[in-house]
């Protein structure tokens, strides 16, 4: 299968909303940066696309002890590096063959690039925090350079409760 479109989400916190199921729909691949709350978001993730989850700071007890606190997708020549709060980063990913290194953490949905590594943090998608956006991400591997947008998945559009809602 080839890997071109990637729903990116993280900081779930618990809650998976109906707009960000509909937002991450269409992906060939999604990847959860960690802090999921609940092990039943994934398995709703799951049946979307495959899910690669790492864990983040909230994620504690058995059913999270599964999932590592980083992990690497592969999408043909695209090498990903997946954590949950990049001060955690430890490696060089140009030394490492990385090109794009996915976080979460902040709430912040970001886009920057440093040394030709795009690093992408899409947000939260759940509780809203403050008065920070709730978002997910799209990535697009087929055009050059790297397509991200993001989606605003907040209850301003969609209720804050989900059928999702595990």
């Amino acid at each position: 299968m080839s890997i071109t479109s990637i729903g990116l989400i993280s900081d779930t916190h618990g809650l998976l909303r109906d707009a960000a199921v509909e937002a991450l729909k269409g992906s060939d691949w999604i990847i959860h940066a960690g802090d999921v709350g609940k092990p039943e978001i994934v398995t709703v993730l799951g049946r979307l696309a495959p899910v690669t989850v790492v864990k983040g700071n909230i994620d504690r007890g058995r059913w999270a002890s599964r999932w590592p606190r980083t992990a690497i997708v592969e999408a043909g020549p695209i090498t990903l590096f997946v954590l949950h709060d990049i001060h955690d980063l430890d490696l060089d990913p140009i030394a490492a063959g990385i090109q794009i290194v996915i976080s979460g953490h902040s709430h912040q949905p970001s886009r920057a690039e440093r040394c030709g590594v795009l690093y992408i943090n899409p947000g939260s998608a759940g509780p809203r925090r403050f008065q920070l956006p709730v978002t997910v991400a799209r990535l697009d591997l087929a055009v050059k350079p790297c397509g991200v947008t993001f989606i605003d998945v907040s209850d301003r559009y969609f209720p804050p409760q989900s059928r999702y809602d595990p």
